[in-house]
């Protein structure tokens, strides 16, 4: 997964309260195992000093693994007379991810996430600097809960739960409205998307299905900080909180803390639901401290003992397969059997569906800026010119766009609109705002149609690329991405004007970090002058592409549309 996150930062003081929920069910597990504490502590060996064990876990599962280390320190295990100390610490997964590759002081041991598509994630970014990131092993699961919809009690009775199946078609189609938790930094936002789109059709264009962006549209108003906000909901005003994705362990945790009418319910949906997995990763780096590796192979051991089984269990969680114990049965809210299962969506489909979450959830401000020289009239592979390839390329991402984005669109060659070589067709404006009496997104599909027309000329390449860098520089909005989308299939052909190496040393000097302009270079077809295009990119944060087929093109506009900025996350 791709994860969707910034620079580590603490937990919010939402997630801070929401942890105490779960040691009032965790308490009768931890009374249970008690005697057996105080007995191995009688029989425990005197320590000569203390090896410590940094233990990152994910918030919902922190407490029960509070439980657990307490148990295990009083036992006072020991590697080579030493006491493990172990210091549990409540992290996001998200924030884990981003910071592991670059936090070289005091990085956790062992790391608890609740699903293991962060730790494909984390392993991606460490790999790009195998000398001095930490190395993750992951180990098999602790623990399992089912991702559900919580609603409360009024919300589910309209509903005619549990008598009446509720499917995840109903939920995501916006017959009945449900919110989801950001899926840039909290797993339940991305396990409903990733389920979203393995409802849907498969898109062999290289972009989403129009089905998905719809559901993203509509799932872009009502995104919650996290499920937390859910809850609260919930509990002020049940009778009209809004429904969202949670985890079926979370609705137990809030049930504890709560009261009628202010219970949650946990629905099922019909189709069936994924499971968070909770593995264990072993993350070692170079400088650890010596019997580490043994103090967190002895508190991995204890992670899975029966006693910690039942700790687990007491707290909500059902075992790795999903199955809830005997013991489980009478918790508020939730059905003990297990629910049917889906496969968990693949990395690569939700790096997908988080690309098509930036477009439609990033405000952006982007100027289009296409090539209409006389060579754009070429055939692509599929028998469309080169021009056709962009103008339907340009209409197809347009429809990805919510009504906030700004879009404007310029058509270039030379002496295309004299003393200038590039014409404005549709100036920079919100898809949903007004032009001349016309919406301005209709203004740019009128536009974008007559780019056939208007080719002839030669390519004026890079006094082109440096006007539009200005217009958004000199108009730059603090609040959206913004970006120059400069597609061309050529390479500068205009005398007199800037060479590369003069917009090189303009576009440094014009560069402010404080207000990040990035041009996208896409190169369309084998002529388009690419070590051109990704020189101007890299110097503005930017990056190149080259497409060779309309199929390529769709996908790496796509792609590039999706790009976040350097100074939000890392650049790709």
């Amino acid at each position: 997964m791709s994860t969707p996150a910034g620079a580590h930062r603490p937990p919010s003081q939402p997630e801070r309260g929401r942890k105490w929920h779960f040691f009032l069910p965790i308490l009768v597990a931890v009374l249970a195992v008690g005697g057996v504490v105080v007995a191995n502590a009688a029989n425990s060996v005197r320590c000569a000093g203390q090896v410590p064990l940094r233990v990152a876990v994910t918030p919902s599962a922190a407490p029960a693994v509070q439980s657990v280390a307490d148990a295990f320190e009083h036992d006072q295990t020991s590697v080579n007379g030493q006491c493990v100390k172990v210091s549990v610490v409540s992290e996001g997964s998200a924030d884990v991810v981003q910071s592991l590759p670059t936090r070289p002081i005091d990085p956790p041991a062992l790391w608890i996430p609740d699903s293991s598509l962060w730790v494909s994630t984390a392993q991606g970014l460490t790999s790009k600097d195998p000398v001095n990131s930490p190395k993750l092993a992951e180990h098999p699961s602790l623990a399992a809960s089912p991702l559900v919809v919580a609603a409360s009690t009024a919300q589910a009775n309209k509903l005619g739960w549990p008598k009446q199946p509720v499917s995840w078609q109903r939920l995501v189609s916006g017959q009945t409205p449900i919110a989801i938790a950001d899926p840039l930094t909290n797993t339940e936002g991305v396990a409903t998307l990733g389920l979203a789109q393995g409802l849907l059709p498969a898109s062999a264009s290289g972009v989403p299905p129009q089905e998905l962006i719809a559901i993203l549209l509509r799932l872009r108003s009502t995104t919650l900080d996290s499920v937390t906000d859910g809850f609260d909901n919930v509990r002020q005003d049940p009778a009209n909180a809004l429904l969202f994705t949670t985890t079926e362990q979370s609705v137990v945790s809030y049930n504890v803390a709560s009261a009628a009418p202010s219970k949650a319910v946990a629905i099922y949906p019909a189709e069936g639901t994924v499971l968070f997995d909770y593995p264990v990763v072993r993350v070692t780096t170079k400088n650890e401290v010596t019997g580490t590796d043994q103090a967190a192979a002895a508190f991995e051991q204890e992670l899975r003992s029966a006693r910690s089984s039942g700790i687990f269990s007491a707290a909500g969680f059902r075992d790795p397969k999903g199955t809830a114990s005997a013991a489980w049965g009478g918790k508020d809210g939730v059905q003990a059997a297990t629910p049917p299962l889906l496969p968990a969506p693949s990395a690569a489909q939700v790096n997908t569906v988080l690309r098509a979450w930036n477009v439609v959830h990033l405000d952006g401000r982007t100027l289009a800026v296409i090539d209409v020289s006389g060579s754009m009239v070429e055939k692509m592979p599929d028998g469309q010119s080169r021009v056709e390839v962009a103008r339907d390329g340009a209409l197809a991402a347009m429809s990805l766009m919510p009504d906030s984005t700004y879009v404007g669109l310029w058509a270039f060659s030379q002496q295309q609109g004299p003393p200038n070589d590039w014409k404005e067709l549709v100036p920079l404006g919100p898809l949903g705002g007004q032009i001349n009496g016309i919406s301005q997104r209709f203004a740019l599909q009128q536009a974008a149609v007559t780019l056939p027309s208007r080719v002839r000329g030669s390519t004026a390449l890079y006094d082109t690329a440096f006007a539009a860098y200005e217009t958004l520089r000199d108009d730059f909005d603090p609040t959206k991405v913004n970006a120059v989308v400069l597609i061309t299939d050529g390479k500068n052909e205009k005398t007199g004007g800037l060479d590369l190496n003069g917009l090189l040393q303009m576009l440094r000097a014009q560069a402010d970090p404080s207000k990040p302009v990035e041009v996208i270079g896409i190169g369309l077809g084998p002529d388009a002058d690419m070590n051109a295009l990704q020189q101007i990119a890299s110097v503005t944060g930017g990056k190149a592409y080259q497409a060779t087929d309309a199929t390529s093109f769709r996908g790496v506009l796509f792609d590039a549309l999706s790009r976040r900025p350097c100074t939000a996350s890392p650049c790709s």
